[in-house]
């Protein structure tokens, strides 16, 4: 009996010893909440305008001024190295994919498809006279070879230009990744090398027929009846007829040296202080040579299947009497009473 009475005592000791440490407990908790400041809650709205920071999961403001060009800090010192991000870069990119790449490429199509329709229409331009068998030297050999350089030099800047800029809608599709890449590889190597040859070449095309493709009253006439190309009426001429200088100033000269000053700028870009330099001579680059390109399918065209013999002169440097006569009458006559050639036969 006194054995249980001792036991129940010690139950109750114990209970109260746990609801002491409780109680304690309790009081310690109250306490160290009561010693800190409550912190309120405020709108992330809010929060965001007083800090000039971004609410969560949303980092609009912070990519707006990144965006907006603003130069941070780089360690790497150069041209606009602490820009992290160029927005005008996407407007180059819009220009050129959006506008360049199809309304150039819609240029050259239309300018090849009136040329071969013309060309199936009209067949080439024979002469009206029969050959004489006799010759007259049209350009020596100097000449022909400062041509040369051009016309190959641009040959290979048209066709690896039209692969850098509209390769992937015509030759991706047909190659594939592997051997398109191969492709845009050469290309861009070839593209480098051919312009500095062309620079060359430009310079000596210049300093040769420039005097040549001055202004002359025969070129009224020949304006007047469009180079007789339609009716086949004959038109005289001197050396170089109108759309001959046509070509030469506005095509070798005024295109060929915006196609040079703009090519440098892209081949050596630290020439220029800032991108958007870069973005303005690309445009300007690529929007010259679809002009150019669509110009020279005509002078090509011209200079060997459209008309009879003209080929001859830039291959042999020598045209028959028969077309001189007929396509260059002026320059004929001035020929005959430099050097004596008449009509008794003999080379000039």
């Amino acid at each position: 009996m006194l054995q249980a009475h001792g036991f129940a005592a010690r139950v109750r000791r114990v209970r109260a010893l746990l609801a002491v440490t409780t109680l304690l407990g309790l009081s310690l908790v109250q306490t160290c909440s009561a010693a800190e400041p409550a912190t309120p809650v405020q709108d992330e709205k809010a929060v965001a305008a007083q800090t000039q920071t971004d609410p969560p999961h949303n980092a609009s403001a912070t990519w707006r001024q990144v965006r907006s060009g603003t130069e941070g800090f780089t360690t790497v010192k150069g041209t606009e190295t602490g820009v992290l991000v160029s927005s005008q870069g996407n407007t180059w990119r819009a220009v050129r994919n959006g506008l360049i790449t199809p309304y150039g490429g819609a240029v050259l199509i239309i300018v090849a498809a009136s040329i071969f329709v013309f060309y199936k229409k009209k067949g080439t331009i024979k002469l009206h006279e029969p050959k004489t068998g006799r010759k007259v030297t049209r350009f020596t050999p100097n000449e022909r070879r400062a041509h040369w350089l051009v016309a190959i030099s641009f040959v290979c800047l048209a066709f690896s230009g039209i692969v850098l800029l509209f390769g992937k809608h015509i030759f991706l599709w047909l190659l594939g990744y592997t051997l398109f890449s191969w492709l845009g590889w050469i290309s861009k190597n070839l593209h480098i090398l051919a312009g500095f040859s062309f620079l060359v070449g430009v310079v000596l095309l210049f300093g040769l027929f420039w005097k040549d493709n001055l202004w002359d009253k025969s070129d009224a006439e020949w304006i007047r009846k469009a180079g007789g190309i339609l009716n086949g009426e004959h038109v005289p001429s001197r050396r170089f007829n109108f759309g001959e200088k046509t070509w030469f100033w506005i095509g070798v000269c005024l295109f060929g040296l915006i196609m040079i000053f703009s090519g440098l700028a892209l081949t050596f870009p630290n020439l220029f202080e800032t991108r958007a330099a870069m973005q303005y001579a690309q445009i300007i680059h690529a929007t010259s040579a679809c002009l150019v390109i669509a110009m020279s399918l005509g002078h090509i065209y011209m200079g060997t299947i459209g008309m009879e013999g003209a080929y001859d002169a830039m291959k042999t440097g020598e045209v028959d009497e028969a077309w001189a006569k007929e396509h260059h009458e002026i320059w004929y006559q001035e020929e005959v009473a430099a050097k004596h050639i008449g009509g008794g036969g003999g080379t000039a």
